[in-house]
């Protein structure tokens, strides 16, 4: 009985955490991605949000891709974009360009940072963080790594007691928020997906929120000197591996 118990648990050790995640690991699209980080830092070196999103082409391409598609950039963070926070925050004022924490890739904060009110004010707010990784380019062009959530709240840091934001945990459906108004403004020539940090079904970030997600990160292409484009871009298909363990997410995800 041991000697089959011992086979069964080395035969789920060798499934779980060595075939199925090499079959699920894919980066045919992009092959370089497979060297990008997974995820953030905070400033303290805790791990933050997943990395779920990207973009290729220049900085003036993205902020302008970004803004056609109804995202702001959100401020520096200064004693006065803070006390801005504050008061739209407790006397909802809309403020459309407020600050963002920092997190961290490669020991730098965030190169861009572009966000969408929810409301009256930033309490609640999507937003997406991106790093320049010139190294992880491709055909030529840059690209930008990202970190997508949607802030439902504020309130203290599980983690450290400091007054911050709470996301949602389904960073996913931000993922496909960020790529979804790209396309919607005609700024994607192509859309694909690579491994992210894997599927993840309870995971916490720096502020000690959950968060859950089917591991890919969504890239998309924009249009050289953001041409409009006028059709949807072409979607590059994932491996048969993956589509069938995003099929068995799904089920776990509502499951659970």
């Amino acid at each position: 009985m041991i000697v089959i118990l011992s086979i069964l648990v080395a035969a789920y050790v060798l499934m779980g955490y060595v075939v199925l995640p090499w079959l699920w690991t894919h980066y045919e699209h992009h092959p370089v991605m497979e060297q990008a980080l997974k995820r953030t830092v905070t400033k303290e070196g805790l791990p933050g949000d997943p990395l779920n999103v990207g973009l290729v082409g220049t900085q003036e391409e993205v902020i302008r891709a970004m803004l056609a598609a109804g995202w702001y950039p959100a401020d520096p963070i200064t004693f006065k974009s803070a006390l801005g926070m504050v008061e739209s925050v407790l006397l909802h004022r809309a403020y459309r360009d407020a600050p963002v924490s920092n997190l961290f890739l490669w020991g730098r904060r965030q190169d861009l940072a572009f966000e969408q009110l929810v409301g009256d004010s930033a309490k609640e707010r999507h937003h997406v963080r991106f790093w320049s990784a010139k190294e992880l380019g491709r055909d030529g062009r840059s690209t930008w790594v990202g970190a997508a959530t949607f802030d439902r709240g504020v309130g203290l840091s599980r983690r450290t007691g400091q007054i911050t934001h709470h996301i949602a945990a389904d960073v996913d459906a931000e993922r496909n928020k960020v790529v979804n108004d790209l396309q919607t403004a005609g700024q994607l020539i192509q859309v694909y997906q690579v491994t992210g940090m894997g599927p993840t079904l309870i995971a916490r970030n720096g502020g000690g929120d959950r968060f859950y997600t089917d591991g890919e990160m969504t890239v998309g292409v924009l249009s050289l000197e953001n041409a409009a484009q006028t059709a949807p871009p072409p979607v590059l298909e994932n491996p048969a591996p993956v589509r069938a363990k995003n099929r068995v997410w799904w089920w776990v995800r509502n499951y659970f």
